[in-house]
C-alpha cells in the first residue's frame, strides 16, 4: 500500500475472514453463511467480483463493496439483468440464514388478524363440503305410478250426472233390424250390471282435464311403463309420439274413446300378466318397416270393444261373470293381441292399417268368447314359461276372405293416406247405430 497525502486509496480483492471486515455492510454478511466466495462464479454465469473501496471523508475511512461494479445502493430493480442473488438461490440454502429462516419455513411469520380470520373462514368452508348431500325439493320429485283400479275409482266417485244424460249406452234398433235382434240377438244385459255399463260410456265421454291430478298420473304412467323413465315428461312435446300419439298433445287423439282410450292403455301396462304383451306390441310398434304409433292403434283397440259393448256381444259373458268392467278390459286386450299377432305373422305396414283394423273388428264383434279363449291361452302358456304361439288361429295367418288380392291391394293404397280414427269419426256400419259423440 502507497500513502499519498494522508489519503489511503487502495483496490484490493476481498480475502479477509468476515470477522475482519468490520467495516462491510450486511450485503456481503448474507453472502458468507451461504457458501459463496467472494471472487466465485456467479449464478447465471457471471463472475461477480467483489471489490472494497475506501474514500477519505473529513478524515474517517468509510469502506464500501462493489459488486460487479455495483455499489449495495443499488436497487434490484436497476440491474440490468434483472435477477437478483437471493431469488436465483435454493430454499435449503436461505434455511441457512437466520434472517431468512422463518420465510423459509413459512407458518412462523405473524398473521394479522385480517389474513387469520380469511385463512380461518376458507377452511371452515372446506371442510362443511364434506357435509354437503343434494336435497331433491318436492316439486322435481316424479309423479307416482297409479294403477287402474285407483284410476278407476275416481271416476266411480266422480258426479258424472251431467256426463250421463248423453251417453248411448245400446243401438237403436227399428224395424225388422229389432225383430230380429229381439229374436235371434244376444241376450240382454241384467239390469245390476247397467249402471257399471253406463259408467264405462261415461269415462268414454270424458276428456283429459290438466287440472286432475289422476288425470296426468293416467298419462305419466304409460308414459313411464313404456319407456322405462323414472322421470315426469312435460305435458306437451314431441315426446308423445314416441310412445304412438299422432301429435305433440295426447288429448287430440282422444276425440273417439275420451278418457276410456288412457284407461284401456293404462290397464295394459300396469297388469303384471299383460305388460310383457303391451312391451312386445310396443317394440313391434318401433319395427323399422313394420312401425305403427302405439297408443293411437291402442285407442282403436278401444273404440272395437265400446262398439261390442255398445251391440251387446259381450252381454253373455258380462252375465255370466256378473261385471262389466273386467270382462271389457279383457276383451281390448284379447283384440290387441289378435291385431298384433296378424300384424307380426302377415309383415303388415302401416299401409295396411286401414284393411287389418276393419278385419280385426268384423271378426272380434262376431267371436267375442273366442277373443277371450285366445287371450287366457296365450296367458297361460306365458304363465308356464312357454314361448306362447304367434297366432293361436290357422285361419290368421291367410289374408282376409272378405276381400281379394285387388281389394286389399287397394285397400292397402288407400291406407297409406289413412289416419287412425276414432268412433265420431267412422261411419257406422249398422243403421242407426249411436256414436259416442
Amino acid at each position: 500500500m502507497e500513502e499519498d497525502s494522508g489519503v489511503t486509496s487502495h483496490t484490493e480483492r476481498c480475502s479477509c475472514p468476515l470477522s475482519s471486515c468490520s467495516s462491510m455492510l450486511p450485503w456481503l454478511c448474507l453472502m458468507m453463511p451461504l457458501g459463496l466466495s467472494p471472487s466465485s462464479q456467479g449464478l447465471n454465469g457471471v463472475s461477480h467480483e467483489c471489490k472494497e473501496t475506501e474514500e477519505l471523508t473529513n478524515g474517517h475511512s468509510n469502506h464500501k463493496p462493489v459488486i460487479n461494479g455495483l455499489t449495495p445502493g443499488h436497487s434490484v430493480k436497476e440491474h440490468a439483468n434483472g435477477s437478483s442473488l437471493l431469488k436465483s438461490l435454493p430454499i435449503s440454502a436461505l434455511k441457512q440464514n437466520g434472517l431468512l429462516q422463518s420465510l423459509a419455513t413459512g407458518g412462523e411469520q405473524p398473521k394479522t388478524e385480517e389474513e387469520s380470520a380469511e385463512v380461518e373462514q376458507a377452511r371452515e368452508e372446506w371442510e362443511a363440503l364434506e357435509s354437503i348431500q343434494p336435497v331433491v325439493s318436492e316439486e322435481s320429485s316424479p309423479t307416482p305410478l297409479i294403477s287402474f283400479n285407483e284410476a278407476l275409482q275416481h271416476f266411480q266417485t266422480t258426479d258424472l250426472g251431467e256426463v250421463l244424460k248423453n251417453i248411448q249406452p245400446t243401438i237403436r234398433r227399428t224395424g225388422l233390424a229389432a225383430i230380429t235382434h229381439f229374436l235371434f240377438g244376444p241376450p240382454r244385459l241384467h239390469r245390476e250390471l247397467l249402471e257399471e255399463r253406463d259408467l264405462v260410456f261415461a269415462i268414454a265421454q270424458c276428456s283429459l282435464d290438466n287440472s286432475q291430478a289422476v288425470h296426468m298420473r293416467v298419462l305419466q304412467t304409460i308414459y313411464k311403463r313404456l319407456t322405462g323413465s323414472k322421470q315426469d315428461c312435460p305435458r306437451f312435446g314431441t315426446h308423445w309420439e314416441n310412445v304412438g300419439f299422432q301429435g305433440t298433445d295426447p288429448a287430440t287423439d282422444l276425440r273417439g274413446t275420451g278418457f276410456l282410450g288412457l284407461m284401456h292403455t293404462l290397464y295394459l301396462v300396469m297388469d303384471p300378466e299383460t305388460l310383457p304383451l303391451a312391451r312386445d306390441i310396443y317394440k313391434l310398434s318401433q319395427h323399422p318397416t313394420q312401425n305403427f304409433p302405439f297408443c293411437v292403434m291402442s285407442i282403436n283397440m278401444t273404440r272395437i270393444a265400446l262398439h261390442a259393448l255398445r251391440e251387446e256381444a259381450l252381454s253373455k259373458e258380462c252375465n255370466r261373470r256378473q261385471q262389466v268392467v273386467g270382462v271389457l278390459n279383457e276383451f281390448y286386450v284379447a283384440t290387441f293381441l289378435h291385431l298384433y299377432q296378424l300384424w307380426k305373422s302377415q309383415q303388415k305396414t302401416i299401409s295396411d292399417s286401414g284393411f287389418v283394423l276393419k278385419e280385426v273388428e268384423l271378426f272380434a264383434k262376431k267371436n267375442p268368447k273366442q277373443m277371450l279363449r285366445r287371450l287366457d291361452i296365450f296367458l297361460r302358456e306365458r304363465r308356464s314359461g312357454g314361448a306362447p304361439r304367434a297366432s293361436p288361429d290357422p285361419m290368421a295367418q291367410q289374408p282376409s276372405p272378405c276381400l281379394g288380392e285387388r281389394g286389399a291391394r287397394s285397400e292397402g293404397t288407400r291406407g297409406k293416406e289413412m289416419h287412425f280414427t276414432g268412433v265420431c269419426e267412422l261411419t257406422p256400419d249398422m243403421e242407426g247405430e249411436a256414436r259416442l259423440i
